[in-house]
C-alpha cells in the first residue's frame, strides 16, 4: 500500500508543478495583449507567493488537525479551479484574483506532502518526489508555448493545463480511502507525536535561520529564472517569444533532470554531497551567463542552472526530520516552506522593479547576487549543525 500511494504522491506533485511555469511562459504574450508594463506581473506573482507563505506558516497547524490527505486533496482542487480562472481571466484584476486560490493551494499541499515524504520515505523517493515536480513545471510550459504558436493563444493552454489539474484532483479525491487504511498502520504508529512550535520559537535556533536563507536563496534562483528566463531572451537576445518560451521548457527539463540524477545517485552519494554538487553546476552556469554569448549558450546556461538548482530543495527538506527532530519537522519544514516563498514572492518582483526601471540585462548579475545568499547560508547552517554534532 505504500507503493501505491507513494505513486499518489508523485502524481499530485506533478499538479503541484504544472501551474508554476505557466505564468512566465505565458507573460510576454499577456502584457502585450492587455497593454501592461512589463512590471505588472509582479502584482499576479506576488499574491501567489504570499498566498504560498500564509499557507505554509499556518500548515503544521492545519495538517496536524485535518491529516495530509483532506489537506492533498482540498489543495489540489483549489490550484485547478485557479488556472480554470486564470484562463478567463480579461484583465489584469481577473489575473490577480485567480492569483489567491492558487498560491493558497499551493502552499498546503507543498508541506503536507514534503514531511509526509522526509518521515516515511528515503531520500531517493524525496528526488524522485521532486522530479515529479520538474516533470509537471516542464510539462505546463510546453504546452503553453504549444498554444502561443496558434495567435498567442494563452488562454487555451490554460484551458488545457486546467483539465490536467482537474483529473489529478480526481485521483487525490478517489485515494481518500487508501489514506485512511494507511493511518492505521504500524508505519505511521512509528511517527512520534508531533509538536506544533509557532514561528516566533523556530527562529531563536540559530539553524533554522540559516537553513530559511538556504530554501530563500534557491527557491529565489528558481523562480526569478523561471519567471523573467523568457523576457531576457527575448529582450536581450533578440529571441522570437514563441522560440524563448520553448527554451524555457528545457530550463524546466533541466529541474526534472537534476532531480532524476538526484535520485539515481541518492544510493551513493549523501545528502549534503548532492546539495554540493549543485551549487558547484550553478555557480559555473551563471559566470557563463555573465558573458555576450549567443542566445543559445545563454539558453543552454539556464537549463544548467535549473539542473544545479534541482537536488537543492528535495534533499534539504529531506534532512530537516535528522537536523531537527521527527516531532517538530512539520513545523520546521512549514517555516523552510514559508522562507521558500519568500524568496518566491520576493526576488522576482524585485527584479521586475529592476527590468522596468533600470534593464533586464543585469538579470545574470541577479542572480549571481541570490546565489551568493544561498552558499553563504549553507557554510552557516553546516558550522551550526557541527557544533550541535548533527554532521
Amino acid at each position: 500500500m505504500m507503493t501505491i500511494l507513494l505513486i499518489i504522491i508523485y502524481i499530485a506533485f506533478i499538479g503541484l508543478g504544472i501551474p508554476d511555469s505557466l505564468f512566465g511562459t505565458a507573460w510576454p504574450a499577456i502584457y502585450q495583449e492587455f497593454g501592461l508594463p512589463i512590471s505588472s506581473a509582479n502584482y499576479v506573482t506576488l499574491l501567489i507567493s504570499g498566498g504560498t507563505l500564509i499557507s505554509s506558516l499556518f500548515a503544521a497547524k492545519i495538517i496536524n488537525r485535518f491529516g495530509t490527505a483532506k489537506v492533498t486533496v482540498i489543495s489540489t482542487a483549489m490550484t485547478a479551479a485557479a488556472l480554470f480562472g486564470f484562463s478567463c481571466s480579461r484583465n489584469l484584476f481577473w489575473l490577480c484574483l485567480s492569483a489567491i486560490p492558487l498560491g493558497l493551494g499551493a502552499g498546503a499541499i507543498d508541506s503536507a506532502l514534503n514531511n509526509y515524504v522526509a518521515l516515511y520515505y528515503k531520500a531517493v523517493h524525496m528526488n524522485f518526489l521532486h522530479c515529479f515536480y520538474g516533470i509537471g513545471v516542464s510539462l505546463s510550459p510546453y504546452l503553453m508555448s504549444f498554444s502561443l504558436s496558434y495567435n498567442a493563444n494563452w488562454r487555451k493552454g490554460y484551458r488545457i493545463v486546467f483539465c490536467l489539474q482537474f483529473m489529478i484532483a480526481l485521483i487525490t479525491i478517489f485515494s481518500l480511502p487508501l489514506w485512511n487504511k494507511i493511518k492505521d498502520s504500524s508505519l505511521e504508529r512509528e511517527q512520534k507525536t508531533p509538536r506544533t512550535i509557532n514561528i516566533f520559537e523556530l527562529l531563536k535556533i540559530p539553524a533554522i535561520r540559516s537553513v530559511c536563507f538556504v530554501f530563500l536563496g534557491s527557491c529565489a534562483i528558481e523562480y526569478t529564472a523561471g519567471i523573467w528566463g523568457a523576457t531576457f531572451l527575448v529582450r536581450t537576445k533578440g529571441m522570437d517569444v514563441n522560440y524563448a518560451a520553448k527554451m524555457i521548457t528545457f530550463y524546466y527539463i533541466g529541474i526534472a533532470l537534476g532531480r532524476f540524477l538526484s535520485g539515481i545517485f541518492a544510493n551513493k552519494l549523501t545528502r549534503w554531497q548532492l546539495v554540493k554538487s549543485g551549487q558547484c553546476i550553478i555557480a559555473a552556469a551563471i559566470i557563463v551567463l555573465l558573458f555576450p554569448l549567443p542566445p543559445i549558450i545563454s539558453a543552454f546556461s539556464l537549463f544548467m542552472i535549473g539542473m544545479g538548482n534541482a537536488p537543492i530543495f528535495p534533499n534539504m527538506l529531506h534532512l530537516t526530520p535528522q537536523n531537527f527532530g521527527e516531532d517538530i519537522s512539520q513545523s520546521v519544514i512549514g517555516i523552510e516552506m514559508a522562507a521558500s516563498y519568500t524568496g518566491i514572492m520576493l526576488a522576482p518582483a524585485f527584479f521586475g522593479l529592476i527590468a522596468q526601471n533600470i534593464s533586464i540585462v543585469l538579470f545574470s548579475y541577479y542572480l549571481l547576487i541570490l546565489f551568493i545568499i544561498m552558499i553563504r547560508a549553507t557554510w552557516m547552517l553546516k558550522q551550526k549543525l557541527k557544533i550541535a554534532g548533527k554532521i
